[in-house]
Formats: C-alpha cells, sequence, structure tokens
C-alpha cells in the first residue's frame, strides 16, 4: 500500500479558490518589469493575499475578527480621551479625529481580518474567476468576518461601559461621538459608508508600494475618514454598541438606521466601485499577457518541431 504523505492529507480538507494557479499549477509572477504594467502587479499582489485569506479556515478568520474589533475600540478610546482633554486648543479637531486612527493601525499592523478591508482584497479573486464556489468562499469570508467584528466590538463597547475605567469627562465624550454618528438619517448613513468605502479600498491598494510607509498610509487614509464624519461599519459598531448598553439606544437603532445602511454603503464603496475599476483597469493587460504568453509558446513548439525535423533529416 502506498503511503500517503501529511501534505497531502492536508490538501484534501483544504477549501481551493478556481485560479490560474489551480488550473496551471503554477505561481503566478509578481515581478512587475515581466508584467504589462505596475497596476497588474499591485493587482496580483492585492489578489494573491485575498486567495490565501478565502482558503482559511473559519476558525482562524473568527478569531481573528474578534481581535480586530476588540481593537477598533482603541479608536473610540483615543478619540474620546482626545475629546477630553484638547477642549479649547486650537487645532482640536484636527488633532480629535487623528484618534480615529488608533484602531487600524493595530488592526492593519497585527494582521487581523477586518472586514472593510475584505471587500477588496477578497474580492479580486472572484473578479478574475467568478465561479459559484469561488462566490460561495467570498460569502463565507465576508460573513464570518463581519460576525467576529460585531463580537469583538460588542465586548469593546461592554468593557467601556461596564468596567470602572473612565471618569464621567470621558463617558460623556463616548456619548457625544455615538450620538453625532446617529445624528445621519439612513440615507446619509449610507453615502457617507461608500466614500468610507472607497477610501479603506484605495488603502488597502497602495499597501503593495507603500513598503515602510505603510504606517503613514494607514494613518493619513483613515484620518481622512474622520475628517469627513464618514460611517464604518467596524467603528461606528463600537461607538453604537456603547450607547446601547449603556441605555441610551435600544438594540434595533443599532441596525436601523445605522448598520444596515452602513454595511451596504461600504460594501458598494469598496466592491462596486473600486474593486470593480481597479480589476477593469488591468483586464486588457491581462488579455495581453495571456496572447504574449500563447504567442512564446507557439513559438517555441515550432522550434523544437524544427529542430526534430533537422535530427531526423
Amino acid at each position: 500500500m502506498d503511503k500517503i504523505e501529511p501534505d497531502e492529507i492536508a490538501k484534501t480538507d483544504e477549501l481551493a479558490v478556481d485560479s490560474d494557479e489551480k488550473s496551471s499549477g503554477k505561481k503566478i509572477e509578481l515581478d512587475e518589469d515581466r508584467l504589462p504594467s505596475g497596476a497588474m502587479a499591485i493587482h496580483e499582489h492585492i489578489r494573491q493575499d485575498g486567495q490565501k485569506e478565502l482558503e482559511r479556515d473559519g476558525m482562524a478568520l473568527f478569531w481573528s475578527a474578534v481581535a480586530a474589533g476588540l481593537s477598533m475600540g482603541a479608536s473610540l478610546l483615543a478619540k474620546g480621551i482626545f475629546h477630553v482633554n484638547l477642549v479649547g486648543i486650537p487645532g482640536n479637531f484636527l488633532l480629535e479625529n487623528l484618534g480615529y486612527t488608533f484602531g487600524f493601525i493595530i488592526v492593519i499592523m497585527a494582521r487581523q481580518q477586518l472586514f472593510t478591508e475584505n471587500t477588496v482584497t477578497a474580492v479580486l479573486p472572484v473578479m478574475q474567476h467568478p465561479t459559484t464556489s469561488n462566490f460561495w468562499l467570498l460569502m463565507r469570508l465576508w460573513g464570518i468576518v463581519l460576525l467576529g467584528n460585531i463580537v469583538g466590538t460588542a465586548l469593546a463597547a461592554l468593557a467601556f461601559e461596564y468596567m470602572p475605567i473612565f471618569d464621567e469627562a470621558t463617558r460623556q465624550a463616548f456619548d457625544d461621538i455615538g450620538m453625532k454618528v446617529m445624528a445621519n438619517p439612513p440615507s446619509e448613513m449610507f453615502a457617507n459608508a461608500i466614500i468610507s468605502g472607497w477610501i479603506i479600498a484605495t488603502m488597502v491598494w497602495m499597501f503593495p508600494a507603500a513598503g515602510s510607509a505603510k504606517i503613514f498610509v494607514i494613518v493619513l487614509m483613515t484620518w481622512l475618514v474622520a475628517l469627513g464624519d464618514l460611517t464604518h461599519i467596524v467603528v461606528g459598531s463600537v461607538e453604537i454598541l456603547y450607547l446601547v448598553f449603556n441605555g441610551t439606544l435600544h438594540w434595533s437603532e443599532f441596525f436601523w438606521p445605522f448598520a444596515l445602511p452602513t454595511l451596504a454603503g461600504n460594501i458598494c464603496g469598496g466592491t462596486f466601485i473600486f474593486a470593480l475599476i481597479s480589476h477593469a483597469q488591468i483586464r486588457n493587460d491581462m488579455s495581453n499577457k495571456k496572447k504574449a504568453e500563447a504567442k512564446r509558446k507557439r513559438e517555441e513548439k515550432n522550434q523544437n518541431s524544427a529542430k526534430s525535423e533537422q535530427g531526423n533529416g
């Protein structure tokens, strides 16, 4: 009886994304000099990262997403503390909103699972190969990560409300931040979330070229979200759930007017606008690359045939 290697056993239980790598059995080249454009190199880098996320174990995704939700509590924490301690200081609006970036820095640098990051990263493999199995893997990833993020944000909000950590001024600042979000009607929640989803997707697109400046990209792009008072499903969940747990809001108000319009807007901004446009710009590059590879293979085949005929002659 043939011996089965452990790697072969593992592969039978793994989720596999339909991709060029799977069909060809070869890794796609990421060398920018050998690709038709720099945009395609960035696209391939993000697509391969998304493919890895789509194939990850469900429990690993969930616990990483819970950790991300907890980490996002740092945005409310920092913004609330700045709100209290920067009163009367010139430029306090700019400095207070800088606190919004803290949660994103923790989550992204720690490689935790954030839903809005996955609206572009995990979508690119599906756009390249829009098969039923790939769509199922995307829905699975989104569902697990979103659930984990909400659980994590709920735990953070519970801790802020019930643990004896903050003074009344800071707690009032948390209330004010959340109520400012709730001042938006559902239509504005949705519109603001489209822009924030697009900005976060743009940030993800910039990462492969950012190198050591990645943390500055995170700060600049998420600071822009805060300065625009744009809505974000994960950060906003900490802010709104805090109001739910302290009795200011009813549970139903978390879902409407906040969560459902904001979620829809983030998905539209990150997926249907940015990811579609980003994928569309390199479709011709991909087609030209395949044509060039096919031409090269035909030339090699003709050369080999010619050599074989000379040898037989």
